[in-house]
Formats: structure tokens, sequence, C-alpha cells
């Protein structure tokens, strides 16, 4: 999903709670990674693997100029031959500590094995966040959680589109003067799904 297609979802979710629960859950995400100097942990279920929200929260880290946004994303059935950026296992969340962030996604409760390593993850330290079911142990355990309930109006991948763009957004302020590349597109999003004037 591009930027004028996330303006227009926005323009359709106006006075819904999804555009405030969205970005109060980014700036979660975005404060917890940013103060720690990054580290964030992107995981999944064997079923459900986020990795189209890793690749967004990438694009997101190079155009915000955030690079903390940038996650790694743990596999389930990760395979030493897999490309580096797909070959991280489950081992790796048994490592994680203190100033690290764990992002989990999933349609529901994950499996009890899931669930023990995030919990030694927030032993060890780690910030746990949550987006996916709105009730059990994951959303329990979680410092910070976005329900996405079944049923809802927004499926769980358009929320995420939401959540990845306005991570980006929650940027630090850039400078004055020259506006960043995202700045000019959104600019030029508004301006294409903005009504034609009304003419006398």
């Amino acid at each position: 999903m591009d930027a004028v297609r996330v303006a227009l979802l926005r323009e359709v979710l106006a006075g819904t709670e999804w555009l405030g629960a969205t970005r109060r859950f980014a700036g979660a995400l975005r404060g917890s990674v940013v103060s720690h100097g990054g580290g964030m942990l992107l995981v999944g279920t064997p079923e459900y693997e986020p990795w189209h929200l890793a690749a967004h929260l990438v694009d997101e880290a190079a155009w915000s100029g955030t690079p903390e946004l940038a996650p790694t994303l743990v596999r389930h059935d990760a395979r030493p031959s897999d490309p580096a950026h797909l070959a991280v296992g489950l081992g790796r969340l048994e490592a994680a500590r203190r100033g690290e962030t764990l992002l989990v996604v999933s349609p529901e409760e994950p499996a009890a094995p899931l669930l023990e390593r995030v919990a030694d993850a927030r032993r060890a330290g780690a910030t746990v966040l949550s987006l996916g079911p709105g009730e059990g142990e994951l959303p329990a355990m979680a410092h910070e959680a976005l329900a996405v309930p079944d049923g809802s109006e927004l499926d769980l991948d358009t929320v995420q589109h939401l959540v990845s763009a306005a991570a980006g957004e929650n940027a630090l302020p850039t400078p004055r003067g020259r506006r960043r590349f995202r700045d000019r597109v959104a600019r030029l999003a508004e301006h294409l799904t903005a009504p034609p004037p009304a003419r006398w």
C-alpha cells in the first residue's frame, strides 16, 4: 500500500477510533525503539509471518530518517541457507535483553511455545508490544497492545499498514529548509485526493 492509498484510507476512517489507536500504538513502538537506539524484533506465528510489515517498517525507517524502525524479522522455520534477512530463528528471542523491543503480530493467540519465549524476553527486560488478539495471555503480558479482533471493520493487514505509516510520521520533526521526499509525497497525495474547488 503506497502513501496515496494510506491517505485515502485515513480519509475513509476519519471519525473512527482506528486512526487514533494506530497512531498511539505506532508512537509507543517508535518511542521504544528510538529511546533505546533500535533493536526491534518482529515475530509472528508459524502460520502468520509478518514479513510484509517488516518490509514496510524498513521503508519507513529509510524515508523518515529513523533507522531504529527497521526490524529484525524472527522466523519459525528459518534455515541457515536463507538470505540473511530471513535467516533469523526463534533462538534470537532467547537472546532478547533490556533495551530491545519485541513486536508480536498474530491474528489469534499464539501457541504456548511462542508465549513462553515472549514471557522470557519480557522478564529479561525487553519491551513487548502486541498487535492482534484482543484477549488472552499475549495482550496481557504486552506493555502496549492494539487489538484487531475477528469481525473488526479492518483486518490485521490493513491495520499494519496504518501502524507502519504512522510510525514513520511520528519521527522527530525535520529541520526547516528543504522538505523531505516523504513530505512532498504526502502533500501530493492530499492535493490529489482533495475535492475540486467550488465554482459559483
